[in-house]
């Protein structure tokens, strides 16, 4: 159960507050609803059923700083994802983003970052889907490092990047 001014990371839009638990009428039937808005944005609204399992699994607690040192600290140890077939691929990368837990994304973003350096070196570039991947699992993990953390969005990858072989 969250509380209004708690900050929780939603799926794959980032770092949101409650800003309100209210009743509302959207299918003929009341129910409750957090009223999530993000962090950096006043355009995006997200009312979540309170009531609905599928909606709130997309909602998580935000890391501590000692949790997000903690796992970062930790990447260097965490083993690369190597799946050859495109399709398996990126089932797997699918579902680690939907399952949404922090050691996958971790492990998803340096396996892509180190393919990344990898293909760089023969003139080449990552398949569009993992480039995709990629910038999903950067923006679920570096909003809620940069939130969790106190820098900027844009200090993560550099923080991250030190700590990958």
């Amino acid at each position: 159960m969250y509380s209004i001014g708690d900050a929780v990371a939603y799926g794959t839009f980032g770092i949101c507050k409650v800003t309100a638990i209210e009743k509302h009428d959207f299918s003929g039937k009341e129910k409750d609803y957090y009223i999530l808005r993000h962090i950096n944005s006043d355009k995006n609204t997200f009312y979540v059923p309170m009531d609905s399992e599928a909606a709130l699994e997309k909602m998580h607690p935000i890391c501590s700083k000692a949790e997000a040192e903690e796992l970062i600290s930790h990447m260097d140890s965490e083993e690369v994802i190597r799946i050859d077939n495109d399709i398996l691929r990126k089932e797997e990368f699918s579902r680690i983003i939907k399952d949404a837990d922090r050691h996958e994304i971790i492990r998803l973003i340096k396996t892509l970052y180190l393919r990344r350096r990898e293909l760089a070196e023969s003139g080449k570039k990552l398949r569009s889907t993992d480039e995709l991947y990629l910038s999903l699992a950067e923006n679920m993990l570096f909003d809620e490092f940069a939130y969790a953390l106190d820098i900027g969005r844009d200090e993560v990858a550099e923080y991250i990047e030190k700590h990958i072989a």
